[in-house]
């Protein structure tokens, strides 16, 4: 099984790529100038720090989640701590920057827990942000703020201005990619919840809920070649739900068919619905109906 290293601070993660050691050693930035080539680290490794990077790769080799890159898609990602990544002789279509900012450089500060609830950093690599010219030129200018500051002889206020631009950043990059659910025709959306709903339909009729327990978020996205998050994303873009809704909705319709077509008690609907205790099936029931399952098939 391939080692895979894990980097605690951004000064090994330098050192180890080749790299001049960072101004500070909680937070990097870098411009790859035009067809530069770059690579991170000792192949495959993990970290204790957030990544954000910009723009077109032309070639080379990104892995982030279960899958590569697309040289084909995408302008941006991001990247959490922990997670495995491998970048290896890229090549850039056009300049670019890479971020690299400590957990540590957070604490104390809102984005520490704010960062959290962007979805995006959970994205696989091939589900990376599109943006706009007009978008570009928002977070170069952004980078440039940060840069200055970064070159600058930090003071009392460097990091609160820094953390100001990479929280606006962020934010930015949440509004896009909203834009980017919302409208662009991407070959992983528009269509999302009929495929979502054809391969949860697909489950129930082919693997067995009862033996292999109710389905999960995690194993649909993977049927579907997304990642979990981005897969409730898009659907609660689509339909203002998320994956776990939609499953909830349609094991109880599934319920409502089984508790008026058939004679099976509570205990036995349950089980065969994929519940591993009816207790749990009654109490999602009364949730989404309003009603205890025996309620229903005596108002039905």
């Amino acid at each position: 099984m391939e080692k895979i290293n894990h980097y605690k601070s951004i000064s090994e993660l330098h050192s180890r790529s080749g790299f001049e050691p960072p101004n500070h050693p909680l937070i990097s930035l870098m411009t790859c100038k035009e067809l530069m080539a770059y690579s991170l680290g000792d192949s495959r490794f993990t970290g204790d720090f957030y990544m954000i990077a910009l723009k077109k790769i032309k070639s080379g080799y990104v892995l982030y989640g279960k899958t590569a890159y697309d040289h084909s898609n995408g302008s941006m990602v991001f990247m959490k701590p922990r997670q495995v990544i491998e970048v290896s002789n890229v090549q850039f279509a056009e300049k670019g920057f890479v971020l690299f900012f400590h957990e540590e450089y957070l604490m104390g500060h809102n984005l520490f827990e704010q960062i959290k609830k962007y979805g995006y950093f959970e994205y696989e690599i091939n589900e990376a942000l599109h943006i706009s010219p007009s978008e570009e030129t928002i977070l170069w200018e952004l980078y440039y703020k940060i840069r200055g500051e970064y070159d600058n002889t930090p003071d009392e206020f460097s990091r609160e201005i820094i953390l100001s631009h990479v929280d606006a950043m962020l934010k930015y990059s949440d509004r896009f990619y909203n834009r980017q659910f919302l409208d662009r025709s991407l070959q992983v959306s528009g269509h999302t919840i009929q495929r979502f709903q054809k391969v949860l339909a697909d489950y129930f009729q082919n693997k067995s809920p009862k033996t292999n327990g109710l389905p999960s978020v995690n194993q649909l996205a993977d049927e579907l070649f997304l990642s979990p998050r981005y897969l409730s994303d898009v659907l609660k873009k689509e339909t203002g739900k998320t994956a776990l809704e939609h499953i909830h909705i349609f094991l109880i319709k599934e319920a409502k068919n089984l508790l008026i077509g058939t004679e099976n008690n509570v205990s036995e609907i349950a089980y065969e619905l994929g519940f591993d205790s009816p207790s749990y099936f009654t109490r999602l029931f009364k949730k989404q109906t309003g009603m205890r399952p025996l309620e229903f098939r005596t108002n039905a």
